[in-house]
């Protein structure tokens, strides 16, 4: 029996039982629960070709609900990042209401000019997981930065692979694939001056940036903040 036939039959079950009851509060009660019967339907039958699936399948997010989702998602990461933040491995900033951003030093995450994700990093990368697992109404951008050492075409294929590792460790780790959105800028988004060591070190990072799935508008959580 698939999917949609058993969960016809439940919300028969429920709408039979709110009948035959004295309740006063049981034709809300059973609308109620028909009502997260039929998001759970549309949630099996969305299709993540569309850009709204995790949306669909969850329930988007409306009105002052998403500052307080945003909100709570955000006290939520620098509670489980607080000693890195400490430690100025990571920096969690909220961008405006719609987007926060976390951002990794490539010194805490990767060796030089490698992609593979440092061992004593991945804790660290656990606890991200854990969050945004946890808030399932988020899409995550994953974007990576290098410096300008090295030739732009270099640069580009080392973010772009830096990048995709930070991903596919968050998708080990519990995060929906189809959540995510994973770009290189290679050395064209600097935030210091190339020409010193301390400002290459700043440009050499990955930011993830989680933005929510707002009714209506769901797949502008897929477009690249940056």
């Amino acid at each position: 029996m698939n999917f949609v036939k058993t969960t016809l039959i439940a919300t028969a079950a429920i709408v039979a039982v709110g009948c035959a009851t004295d309740d006063p509060n049981r034709r809300a009660k059973t609308g109620a629960a028909i009502g997260a019967i039929a998001g759970g339907i549309l949630g099996n039958q969305s299709s993540s070709k569309n850009g709204k699936v995790v949306g669909a399948a969850v329930g988007a997010l409306t009105g002052a609900a998403v500052g307080n989702y945003m909100d709570k998602q955000q006290r939520e990461l620098e509670q489980q990042l607080a000693a890195e933040q400490a430690n100025q491995e990571i920096s969690v900033s909220r961008l405006d209401e719609e987007t926060l951003k976390v951002n990794v030093s490539s010194e805490v995450s990767f060796d030089v000019n490698q992609a593979t994700i440092k061992s004593n990093f991945r804790d660290s990368l656990n606890k991200v997981a854990s969050v945004v697992s946890e808030n399932d109404r988020t899409a995550i951008h994953v974007i990576g930065h290098t410096d300008s050492t090295g030739s732009a075409s270099y640069n580009q294929q080392l973010s772009e692979k830096r990048a995709s590792s930070v991903a596919q460790y968050l998708s080990q780790n519990g995060v929906q694939r189809n959540r995510m959105r994973i770009v290189g800028r290679g050395e064209n988004l600097p935030v210091a001056d190339n020409s010193s060591s301390s400002g290459r070190s700043q440009n050499r990072r990955v930011e993830i940036y989680l933005k929510p799935f707002v009714e209506g508008r769901e797949s502008d959580a897929y477009r690249s903040p940056i």
